[in-house]
């Protein structure tokens, strides 16, 4: 079988896996506990808008968890059929960004490709931070000003709580001469940005503004 799960599909699951484990060590009543796993296995499968029958029989045992070894069980053996973000190189990366002088593109060796939604590093010699996400079917290349304000605030990306940062794009105005400029607060972990991502809504929109 393909991968067929998205990182953020994947973390939905797994959000709904702890909803699971929660219910389980603090609920008594079987029918409130019932309730819970047809509401799981409902949003779960509602992820998907063609699912095959041997995808369903993979994700169907979420009913089944009790604790957390059961739930990490469970999506150890869900982990293979994530399908991983488009590996790209140093060269793409310059690809996507033509108007960078001396672009510094990080050691890309140990990234867990199915672990992203989308990609991001800093330099922090320019405060810049860079972003390469799929929008549209196809990479896109982002950039901006970063800067930490030292505070949680809420992600525009992932919509969770987190350390943020003001993320400041600029582009040209419809005069000549004139610059538009866009803020977004977002994550300053952009590892944890993605570990939270469990819908693209909120990515997509953050792009479609950015760019």
């Amino acid at each position: 079988m393909e991968p067929f799960i998205r990182n953020d599909q994947y973390n939905f699951i797994k959000k709904q896996t702890q909803t699971l484990v929660n219910g389980h060590s603090s609920v008594n009543d079987i029918a409130v506990l019932q309730a819970l796993k047809s509401l799981a296995i409902e949003r779960v499968l509602n992820l998907f808008t063609d699912i095959s029958n041997e995808q369903k029989q993979l994700l169907e045992p979420i009913v089944e968890i009790k604790d957390k070894d059961h739930a990490e069980e469970f999506l150890l053996q869900l982990k293979p059929y994530v399908i991983p973000f488009e590996e790209v190189t140093q060269q793409t990366i310059k690809k996507l960004m033509p108007k960078v002088k001396k672009l510094k593109v990080p050691s890309l060796e140990n990234t867990d490709w199915k672990d992203i939604s989308y990609l991001s590093w800093d330099d922090k010699g320019s405060q810049k931070r860079y972003i390469i996400a799929r929008y549209n079917h196809k990479l896109m290349g982002l950039q901006g000003t970063f800067k930490p304000i030292n505070k949680k605030g809420i992600c525009t990306i992932c919509n969770k709580l987190e350390e943020v940062g003001m993320f400041m794009t600029e582009k040209k105005g419809t005069v000549q001469g004139t610059f538009t400029k866009r803020g977004n607060y977002i994550c300053q972990d952009s590892q944890a940005c993605n570990a939270n991502i469990t819908s693209l809504d909120k990515l997509n929109d953050f792009i479609s503004l950015s760019r």
